[in-house]
C-alpha cells in the first residue's frame, strides 16, 4: 500500500530568478520521481528564505520565530524529508541560510534525511558542500545523504553536454535522498511516561 512522503525544499537564493532554487526544484523532482516509482504518493513544500528574511533576523532578536516563518519552521519539523540548497559567498553558505538553521530547534533535524545542495560562480568552490555545509547538518544529527550537489555557472550552460556530471549527480542524489525517505518510519514523538509505573504497582509497593 503507498503512503504520502512530504519533502520541504530550502533555498536560499537572494534574487529572483535564482539558480539556487533552480537547482533545488531539479532535486526534489528527481527525489520525488524516485518516490512515484516506488508506489508513494509526494508532496513538495517550499521554504524560500528571501521571502523570511526580516522575521528570521527577528527570531534571532527575539528568540521564536512568528507568523509565516513559525508555519514554515512546522512544516520543515513534520517532513519526511529535507533538501536544503544555499549559495555560497567567501566559500561558505550564505548568511542568511545560516541565521535560519541557528533558530531551528537543535533536535529538529535528528534523524531527518537531508539532501545538501549549492550554487557558486566557479567549480574550486564545490568542496565547500563537504567542509562547511556537511558539518553542520551532522552537527544537527540530520540523515545526510552521500551525494551532495554543486552547480556552478558554467554547469547550467553546459546541460546539454554528454560530459557535464550535473544531471547524473541531480538524479543519483534525489535516489539516495528518496531511498532514505522510503524506508524510515514515521514514529511519533517518544511517550515520556511511557516506562513509569501505574499508581496501583506504586500503591502495591508501599
Amino acid at each position: 500500500m503507498s503512503t504520502d512522503r512530504t519533502l520541504v525544499v530550502v533555498s536560499a537564493g537572494l534574487s529572483q530568478p535564482s539558480s539556487t532554487r533552480l537547482l533545488a526544484d531539479r532535486l526534489s523532482a528527481a527525489a520525488a520521481r524516485e518516490l512515484q516509482s516506488r508506489g508513494h504518493g509526494v508532496s513538495v513544500e517550499n521554504v524560500e528564505l528571501r521571502d523570511h528574511a526580516h522575521a528570521v533576523v527577528d527570531a534571532m532578536l527575539t528568540g521564536f520565530p512568528t507568523g509565516e516563518l513559525a508555519r514554515a519552521m512546522e512544516t520543515l519539523t513534520r517532513a519526511d524529508g529535507v533538501i536544503a540548497v544555499t549559495p555560497l559567498f567567501t566559500t561558505t553558505y550564505s548568511g542568511l541560510f545560516k541565521s535560519f538553521v541557528d533558530i531551528v530547534d537543535p533536535d529538529a533535524l535528528t534523524g531527518m534525511p537531508v539532501l545538501l545542495g549549492a550554487t557558486g560562480g566557479t567549480p574550486r568552490h564545490s568542496l565547500a558542500l563537504e567542509y562547511s555545509l556537511r558539518p553542520l547538518f551532522t552537527y544537527l544529527h540530520a540523515d545526510v545523504v552521500p551525494t551532495s550537489v554543486f552547480a556552478a555557472t558554467d554547469d547550467w550552460a553546459g546541460e546539454g553536454d554528454r560530459v557535464n556530471p550535473l544531471p547524473r549527480r541531480i538524479e543519483r542524489a534525489g535516489r539516495e535522498l528518496a531511498e532514505r525517505v522510503a524506508a524510515r518510519r514515521n514514529e511519533g514523538p517518544a511517550d515520556p511516561f511511557a516506562n513509569a509505573p501505574s499508581f496501583s504497582d506504586l500503591l502495591g509497593s508501599a
